[in-house]
């Protein structure tokens, strides 16, 4: 019973410590997950309070649960127009990127540790791909909002490169064991991981969100049977010889992007589990690696880590997605900056030992080492990387708070509450708002009381308004909202002036004095943007024309409809 009553203690403690030190990432600006795997380090065998861990098997399994649920989580919360711009270049990422990445930091391992050729490629392939928790975890926790383009691809790419990954560990694993198979096997092998996980993870994906949405039950239960639908298709998938992974990423992609009131009971308890898994899976990995024994490993682990952010990872960028996509430079510096490694190489690093490979705890060890060069180096600059490349947009006003009010199966109205900071509604009338037609204030709080709006009611700076609407009405409640510090850096970003993407640039031109090219005349603004830019134009980019920038402001479906003049 005191075992029982002492793991309970400590699991308790380690988990809020974790929490209560996230405060730590804000002020000093570490990483979370690295500070995650530091208390995991610190409560250690060799750390403060010297708790002995060294179940390879159990670490296996907990990770392997913690990343199902992280990956998951991360599918429900990709838009499938998001694909339209990333899909391609991630999926270029997820195979033939992770191949060259592994390879590059294979032949760097086999120099600095003296490896046979087999050895070091197992060495990159077990640091090959970037890691899901990582990047949504970076991504989303530091506020950094990149642009669709950039965004979509490193998300999609961390959630899809886990099967090439795992088929290369697990296949030179095999060789130095002596158990490999034949060419045509280890083919098949790797088709299947693709294959049966894209088809079970889209198929059982698309029907699960047909049940979810279709079925009448208690609000609690739509997050478990969800979470529970997910396992069921990772575990159908790896039975078949399928990933997993990729499986559960598209079933939380599937049942993300098929609207329902389901939707807004399953997303705020899989944030929650989201971090859950990041946390305890940190944690078990930084008690699972003995410090003394990784610092034999430092230096040249150290020297993979580099030659895998500085060489192998931008390389494997510029030959998978420059010639092939439009991607700017500064993005495509961006995308290969931000290669991030977290528990995925960790887990992957416990394939060697479980397997029995020689020399095991060096491949976890620097496995180890690379996590965390790449977190303190890579995840640690982000948010700088983001501004001095200028892959980054303004993050507009959003509500303060919504909430469905569960009136309608679907497209339901929403309470949202937004806080007065514009000083152009000083003293306006309500009366005067231009408020989307479909939307309306039902409530109105000055100095903490209530008051009954009417359209003689004149806003204060600091009232919290309750709007009642749709999704559909929230862009133009957002610019209503805007508040001046807001407003300022869009305009610093997007210009001062807009025009409308339907207008035409033989008036435009006329109209600013510019010099078309034959056959521009009769192309709209938004063509004429969309062209110079490649095709699938995202908000922030931009084209340098006659010394004016013109700026992607709104877009609608896929197409522009506004565009900024910046003349600097």
């Amino acid at each position: 019973m005191d075992s029982i009553n002492t793991l309970f203690l400590l699991c308790g403690f380690l988990m809020s410590l974790s929490i209560l030190a996230s405060r730590l990432s804000a002020l000093v600006g570490l990483p979370l997950l690295l500070i995650f795997l530091g208390l995991g380090m610190l409560a250690g065998e060799e750390g403060i309070l010297g708790i002995e861990f060294s179940d390879y098997s159990l670490a296996f399994l907990i990770g392997h649960l913690a990343l199902a649920m992280i990956l998951l989580d991360g599918g429900l919360r990709t838009r499938l127009k998001t694909f339209r711009v990333g899909f391609k270049p991630a999926l270029s990422l997820a195979t033939a990127g992770v191949f060259i990445t592994s390879g590059v930091v294979g032949l760097i391992a086999m120099w600095v540790f003296e490896l046979s050729l087999t050895q070091g490629l197992l060495v990159g392939a077990i640091v090959g791909s970037t890691d899901a928790a990582a990047v949504f975890s970076m991504l989303s926790g530091r506020g950094v909002n990149l642009n669709e383009r950039v965004g979509a691809t490193l998300e999609i790419e961390s959630g899809t490169n886990d099967p090439m990954a795992i088929f290369l560990t697990l296949m030179l694993v095999e060789l130095l064991v002596g158990e490999i198979g034949g060419i045509g096997e280890t083919l098949l092998f790797l088709v299947s991981q693709f294959g049966v996980g894209l088809i079970l993870g889209l198929g059982a994906g698309w029907l699960s969100a047909k049940l979810l949405r279709w079925l009448d039950l208690a609000p609690g239960l739509y997050a478990m049977l969800a979470l529970a639908l997910g396992f069921s298709v990772f575990g159908l998938t790896s039975i078949l010889g399928g990933s997993g992974f990729l499986a559960i990423y598209l079933t939380g992609l599937m049942i993300g992007n098929q609207p329902g009131r389901h939707l807004n009971f399953i997303l705020p308890v899989h944030d929650g589990l989201a971090w859950l898994s990041q946390i305890g899976l940190f944690l078990i990995l930084g008690l699972l690696v003995t410090p003394s024994e990784m610092l034999e490993y430092a230096l040249p682990g150290g020297v993979v880590a580099l030659g895998l952010i500085f060489l192998a990872r931008p390389l494997a960028v510029l030959l998978t997605i420059k010639p092939f996509f439009r991607f700017r430079w500064r993005e495509t510096f961006f995308i290969a900056w931000v290669g991030l490694r977290g528990a995925v190489p960790i887990v992957l690093a416990i394939f060697p030992v479980i397997g029995g490979v020689e020399n095991a705890s060096l491949y976890f060890n620097v496995a180890f080492a690379v996590v965390l060069m790449s977190l303190l180096v890579q995840g640690g600059s982000i948010s700088w990387m983001a501004k001095w490349l200028r892959v980054e947009v303004p993050a507009g006003t959003t509500p303060n708070q919504r909430g469905p009010l569960g009136i309608l199966p679907e497209n339901d109205f929403e309470m949202f509450v937004y806080v007065v900071e514009n000083q152009d509604l000083e003293d306006v009338p309500i009366r005067l708002l231009r408020f989307p037609s479909g939307a309306l204030i039902s409530a109105l709080f000055r100095s903490h009381v209530m008051l009954h709006p009417k359209g003689s009611t004149r806003l204060r700076l600091g009232d919290v308004i309750c709007v009642i609407g749709r999704t559909d009405d929230l862009p133009a409640l957002n610019r209503l909202f805007n508040g001046d510090a807001r407003l300022k850096q869009e305009r610093a970003f997007f210009g001062t002036f807009t025009l409308d993407g339907s207008a035409l640039m033989q008036d435009v031109a006329q109209a600013y004095g510019l010099t078309l090219s034959p056959g521009e005349q009769d192309m709209s603004l938004a063509e004429f943007v969309s062209l110079r830019v490649g095709g699938h134009p995202v908000v922030g980019d931009d084209v340098d024309w006659h010394g004016i920038h013109w700026v992607v402001s709104e877009m609608d479906k896929g197409n522009i409809t506004r565009i900024g003049l910046r003349l600097y």
